[in-house]
């Protein structure tokens, strides 16, 4: 079993030193955390909570957190209740995307089809949105709620 775990942490390893990072043990726990769960947005708290077997402290766990960010391997979000959730960048996981966000449970979906359209070049609209430097927000009641 441990043989098989190599080639992934030697991946993790390459990856994160290609973007100018130490591979610490604790960062590529945050980082497979995070590709485990295929972009799907995870708070602080969650991660924490799934790696409280290690010997790592929450404050340790954040700031790998927000150097994965730093580093442009993880994007970060707020949802609009004032919780960063922190969600893996790969090749199939970009980072322009839009979130579901349900009204009555407050899981966060990914909306990875729904684009952001450029305004018309006559349009008024802030210069953000057509640099598109901006986060698309879908909110209703998901399919468990209803």
């Amino acid at each position: 079993m441990v043989e098989a775990m190599k080639p992934d942490l030697e991946a993790f390893r390459s990856i994160l030193r290609e973007r100018g990072l130490r591979a610490t043990a604790s960062r590529i726990a945050v980082l497979q955390h995070l590709r485990a769960m295929g972009g799907q947005p995870v708070s602080h708290a969650d991660v924490t909570a799934k790696l409280s077997t290690g010997p790592w402290d929450p404050a340790t766990i954040y700031r790998n957190l927000l150097d994965l960010v730093e580093a442009g391997l993880a994007r970060r979000t707020d949802v609009g209740d004032h919780v960063w959730r922190f969600e893996a960048i790969d090749g199939a996981h970009t980072d322009d995307h839009a979130h579901f966000v349900c009204k009555e449970c407050g899981v966060v979906e990914c909306l990875p089809d729904v684009e952001l359209m450029t305004p018309k070049p006559k349009a008024k609209a802030p210069r953000a949105v057509k640099r598109r430097e901006v986060e698309l927000q879908l909110r209703g009641i998901c399919d468990t709620c209803t």
